[in-house]
Order: structure tokens, then sequence, then C-alpha cells
């Protein structure tokens, strides 16, 4: 699949509904993986996803440096992107934008942000749905965004659990950074080089071949530090993973 967007992605077989997919500014580009897959299984489940070729940056790198009036901005254009459509859900497959756009106000009661492993969690329509044993262990990564601020790093173990024998261990040390944290790995790189060392030599000790993380900014950080050390470690989203097992070819 490629990384330009079409504004509608038609439900395969029965359509149960209608979500919105929130692309990102750095994932558009450096994990179009992860989105393909998002489209791919939501499809497959009957859900048409809709993508507001409008819709711009979460603003969270923005807010961080309290640039507030930018931040605002941006979240203005993302909720009057989404606001034209008739969809159930927006769906973010970063949980550090997420979390920005749930505190942005992006969204609505009746149209919510969702991280994109909860939804799929909850979702119907996975009877039938084929998806490949995969028996390997996978080390399962934990953003902060998504463990302490949302509190939904549980929903990536049970993405997981979806595939036949594969085994999620979660990743020694998971209640700690791992150094990326938006820009802190570029205003602070000793430390964070300091905190993202843990995680590789956690990575290595877990003897795995993969490593799950739903947040692109702790992916990009986490997989150049077992890059520099050459290791054989695969870094992707739980979703691109599942996509993977249920048949997509990337």
């Amino acid at each position: 699949m490629a990384n330009h967007w079409q504004e509608v992605y038609p439900a395969e077989g029965q359509v149960r509904g209608h979500v919105g997919l929130f692309l990102g500014c750095i994932a558009r580009i450096a994990d179009v993986a992860t989105l393909n897959s998002s489209i791919f299984v939501l499809n497959r489940l009957g859900y048409t996803v809709h993508v507001p070729l409008r819709q711009t940056c979460c603003g969270a790198l923005y807010q961080h440096r309290g640039e507030l009036r930018q931040a605002a901005t941006l979240a203005q254009q993302n909720k009057s992107s989404f606001e034209e459509l008739e969809v159930d859900w927006i769906i973010s497959t970063a949980s550090g934008c997420g979390v920005q756009l749930l505190e942005s106000g992006v969204g609505n009661e009746n149209c919510q942000v969702i991280d994109i492993n909860q939804f799929l969690v909850t979702a119907k329509g996975w009877e039938g749905i084929t998806i490949a044993s995969l028996p390997q262990k996978i080390l399962v990564h934990d953003p902060c965004s998504l463990r302490n601020v949302v509190a939904g790093h549980a929903y990536a173990y049970q993405i997981i659990s979806l595939i036949p024998d594969a085994q999620a261990i979660p990743l020694a040390g998971n209640d700690q950074c791992c150094g990326a944290a938006g820009t802190y790995f570029i205003e602070h790189s000793a430390v964070a080089d300091i905190l993202r060392e843990s995680k590789i030599s956690a990575a290595l000790n877990g003897e795995s071949s993969y490593l799950v993380t739903s947040n692109i900014g702790c992916a990009l950080y986490i997989a150049d530090g077992l890059y520099e050390k050459d290791a054989r470690i695969e870094v992707l989203h739980p979703v691109t993973l599942l996509a993977r097992q249920m048949g997509l070819q990337l």
C-alpha cells in the first residue's frame, strides 16, 4: 500500500461502522506501515475508514515547548476536519498523539478519540478472520503516554494474544521512560541515552526477534539504539504485526 492517502477506505463485507483515522505528522512519513496496517485490519473487520486530508499535526511538540497558541491552532484545524465527517470514532495509532487530541478537545461525546489497540480489542467482526500462527515471544514496550496518562497499555498485550501461539512478554523496566519523550532526547540527549540504554539491554536480554510499541517516538528512538548495537530485533506496532499475520504484505 502506498503512502498517499484516499479520503475513504471502504469496509469489506458487512459494514459495522465508520471511523476516522488520525495520521499524525511523523507517522505519515516514518511509520506508514502502522497506518496501512490499521486501515487493513479495520476494513477486514467491517469498518469504513475515513482520512480527512485537512488534518494536521496533533500539536503535542508545540504544547510541550509552551507554544500554546500554535498548539491551539492545530487542535482547531483537526477538530474541524473530523467534525465534517460522520464517524463514530477518531482512531489514533500513536499514543502521544492520542493523548494530545484528547486533551485539546478534538472529538466530542458522539465521536471520541480512541487508541487503535483499544478499538480493535473491543471491536466486532473477529469471527471468521484467519490469523496465522506465530510461535514466538513478543516483547511489549509500554509508552509512558499509554501507561501513565490513559492507562491503556494492557490493550497491546491483548492484540498480541489474538495471534495464535504468540506470547506477549512485558519489556523489563516498562515503568521507566525510554528517553524519547517528545523532543527530550534532543534537548537532554545525555540523560535520554542513559534511559534508552536500559531499554536496549532489556530487549537484548529478552531473547526475542520482535519488540512492539504503540508510540512512534519510542519506536524510532529504541530502534535506532538497537541498530547501533547491530541487534536483530524488529521494532514495530502491535497492529502491524497483527496485520502481517492476517495476510497484509508490506
